[in-house]
Parts: C-alpha cells; sequence; structure tokens
C-alpha cells in the first residue's frame, strides 16, 4: 500500500504522540507550558478531523481503521484531561460531581456496547462530533483560565444527551456497526435500509 493510503492511519496514531507530549510538557513545566498544552490539543483536534475525510476519500475507512480511531480517541482525551487535572485542579476539584457522572456516561456506553456485541463502541455519531468540539473548547479554556461556568454547563448537557443516544443506538442496532450518524440511521439500519449519506459526516 503506497504512503497516501497510510496517512489516515498515521494521522490515528499521531494523537498518541500528542497525547504524551501534553502528559510531557504537565509534567517537566517548560516556559509557557499551557500554550504547549493548547497547541498539542488544537493538532490532536485537526488530526481526528481529518483522519477520517481522508480515509473516506481514499477509500480505506475500513471497520479495523474505524475502531482504532475511537480507541486512540480515548487514550489522547485522557492524557488531555489528565494533565489538565494536574494543571488546574481547583477547578476538577469545584466540579467534581458533574464530572464523575460524565464519567460515568462514558463508561456506560463501553459497558453497554461489550454486552451486546462483545466489542467497544464505534459509533462516531455526529451529535458525539459536535460535544468533542465543545469539550476541545472546555479543554483550552480551563487549561489557559483554570476556571468554566457557562461552556462547563453546555459540555455537561451535551455529554449526557449525547451519551444516551450513543446507549440508544447500540441497543436500537442488531448488530455492531461503525459510524452511525444517529438514532434515526441506527433504526434504518436495523429495517436493513441504507444509511443516508452526508458528505461532511460519512461521505
Amino acid at each position: 500500500m503506497s504512503l497516501k493510503y497510510q496517512i489516515p492511519t498515521l494521522l490515528v496514531y499521531s494523537r498518541v504522540i500528542l497525547g504524551f507530549l501534553i502528559v510531557a510538557v504537565t509534567l517537566f513545566q517548560p516556559e509557557f507550558y499551557p500554550i504547549y498544552t493548547v497547541i498539542f490539543l488544537s493538532l490532536g483536534l485537526l488530526s481526528d478531523i481529518f483522519d477520517g475525510m481522508l480515509a473516506r476519500h481514499l477509500g480505506v475507512s475500513t471497520e479495523r481503521l474505524r475502531r482504532l480511531d475511537s480507541n486512540v480517541d480515548q487514550i489522547f482525551f485522557i492524557c488531555a484531561i489528565v494533565s489538565i487535572y494536574l494543571q488546574q485542579p481547583a477547578f476538577f476539584q469545584q466540579h467534581l460531581y458533574p464530572i464523575i457522572i460524565l464519567v460515568a456516561s462514558e463508561m456506560a456506553i463501553y459497558v453497554v456496547s461489550f454486552i451486546k456485541f462483545c466489542k467497544e463502541v464505534a459509533t462516531h455519531s455526529f451529535g458525539a462530533k459536535i460535544w468533542t468540539l465543545f469539550l476541545f473548547s472546555l479543554l483550552v479554556q480551563v487549561t489557559l483560565t483554570g476556571q468554566s461556568h457557562v461552556l462547563f454547563l453546555i459540555v455537561f448537557w451535551l455529554g449526557i444527551l449525547t451519551r444516551a443516544e450513543i446507549i440508544a443506538i447500540i441497543l436500537v442496532l442488531k448488530h455492531w456497526q461503525n459510524d452511525v450518524p444517529n438514532l434515526k440511521q441506527a433504526w434504518r439500519i436495523r429495517k436493513g435500509l441504507a444509511v443516508q449519506h452526508n458528505r461532511f459526516f460519512n461521505g
């Protein structure tokens, strides 16, 4: 396989490196380390956006790649959130219970998926993508200012709603499926109908 067809996979793996870089700058705290954190967060977001787009464009958007993408996303955001906790612990202490609820809801979708399909979740729903953008904005704000009010509330409630939708999608599907944009499309898949494509989501 030529190099261009491996670019989506390389972009996925780049987020592992970026996640570890965020951890590294947090532990060693070079001058302007919050700025480095934001830069690495931004590069991670860009790689997350473009890996899927390029994979679909090149015709290499396989189940294996989409599952890898989901797993690497978890590694990247765990690295980022733990690092930002170390940088701004007061924010996390102030919002401890909502954060615990969010983490529990994220874990719940994996538990449900493993119970039903014996596989991790990789729905890549549209709602989850929107939530990721808000989460990115929140992490940047907390990194730079150590506080957030309105944006945190948006991230919390949107996170709960999108996790609930993902669980509903998993329960509706008869068989494991990656790239299910929303609950409506899950019902179409259940009925044996094709997923309605969107050029911004699944080409």
